[in-house]
């Protein structure tokens, strides 16, 4: 028998609606199954779909499960700032100075920076330089030279992520990838603006199993950034574009402060309703 359940849409890493990363959330999602879960991730397809839950942990606000149209993320970045709004405009209430999330990967904070929400990046699950035949896999999936590639790392927090770094966001931004020749990976790919844009740096984010490009990326941001800063490529503080050339306008604020790196922007309300489940 179906519930009447809280229903929220939200757009993340923009303050204006309909420019940034769409995501669904259910709240009081007790009584799911993990099936009833992935069935209705299938069908919002949005790039994700999170579902509200008692925390287990004594350290956590709440719980989040996180489903792709494809299957459960132990993580992910956007659907963690527009859980958290989802969950404090439904009335929830943090009992710490941050909120804290509780997902796959363990605990995740959120704090906020005035109108901004932020999560604390986690730790990589990967790092170190990508291999060479990984490498030769993204130049001729991307149809660019190898000596184009000027940096690269693996940054998965979760979801698999390697990067790559070419010379400026203009390249960046011109790529039209050859999907069949990239394979399997998730693939993210940043480059410098030039001096004086609202922006330091361009990304895209580049899904390969499903020949899709995500609008506006949280963990990619998130393991990008602590390789950058960590590497000397950005200073501790900067902001990402991404979306652009899906014509959407996202954009990412980080900031290493002491230990961590946040990774923060604007949640946009778009959908407040019900949905039976």
């Amino acid at each position: 028998m179906s519930t009447a359940r809280r229903f929220t849409q939200l757009d993340v890493f923009t303050a204006q609606a309909l420019r940034g990363n769409p995501l669904a959330v259910v709240h009081d999602a007790q009584g799911l199954s993990d099936d009833e879960m992935a069935a209705f991730a299938r069908w919002t397809n949005l790039s994700e779909t999170t579902f509200l839950l008692p925390p287990t942990d004594p350290g956590a606000d709440y719980r989040v499960r996180i489903f792709t149209p494809g299957g459960e993320l132990p993580f992910a970045g956007h659907p963690t700032l527009g859980s958290c709004r989802a969950w404090l405009q439904a009335g929830g209430r943090p009992r710490g100075e941050h909120v804290v999330q509780q997902c796959g990967v363990g605990l995740v904070r959120v704090r906020r920076d005035g109108e901004r929400l932020a999560f604390a990046a986690p730790p990589r699950r990967r790092t170190g330089p990508l291999p060479a035949d990984v490498l030769a896999t993204i130049a001729a999936g991307l149809r660019i030279p190898a000596s184009d590639i000027v940096h690269h790392e693996w940054c998965d927090n979760g979801p698999g992520w390697s990067a790559v770094m070419l010379r400026s966001a203009a390249q960046v931004l011109s790529l039209k990838p050859d999907w069949p020749a990239l394979g399997d990976l998730k693939l993210g790919v940043v480059g410098p603006h030039a001096p004086g844009q609202d922006a330091q740096f361009e990304l895209r984010a580049f899904i390969t199993g499903g020949n899709y490009e995500d609008p506006v990326t949280g963990s990619l941001n998130a393991g990008v950034a602590q390789w950058m800063i960590g590497a000397g490529l950005a200073p501790a503080r900067y902001v990402a574009a991404q979306g652009t050339a899906m014509g959407r306008a996202g954009r990412v604020f980080v900031e290493h402060d002491g230990a961590d790196v946040w990774v923060g922007g604007h949640v946009a309300a778009c959908i407040d309703g019900q949905v039976r489940l």
